[in-house]
């Protein structure tokens, strides 16, 4: 009969690999939840931009028109987001429970 310390040692090692494996898993899943977070917030931090700059189109205070202007060309994506946000303007929540992942 072989030592029964060996096959306590292999039971440990297998136990501290399975947990390992679930801990590298949680992280990878808490990592990619993290990075869509920030996407999502770099997208409102777009739309706010937008606001700010375009405002004068939706009757908000703005910046001189001039500088508006010339940001226009530049500006494309951000009047797609705000065209967009139109679109869902009506339900503000179904947005953050979709980027928070609730319900």
């Amino acid at each position: 009969m072989k030592n029964p310390g060996i096959y306590i040692r292999d039971i440990i090692g297998r136990i501290k690999n399975c947990i390992t494996g679930i801990w590298q898993v949680a992280d990878e899943v808490a990592r990619d939840k993290a990075v869509g977070t920030i996407e999502a917030e770099k997208e409102e931090l777009d739309y706010i931009f937008a606001v700010l700059v375009q405002g004068t189109f939706i009757g908000m205070p703005s910046p001189p028109v001039h500088i508006s202007m010339d940001l226009l060309p530049l500006m494309e994506k951000d009047l797609i987001l705000l065209l967009e946000r139109v679109d869902t303007a009506n339900e503000p929540l179904s947005r953050l429970f979709s980027v928070f992942d609730i319900g």
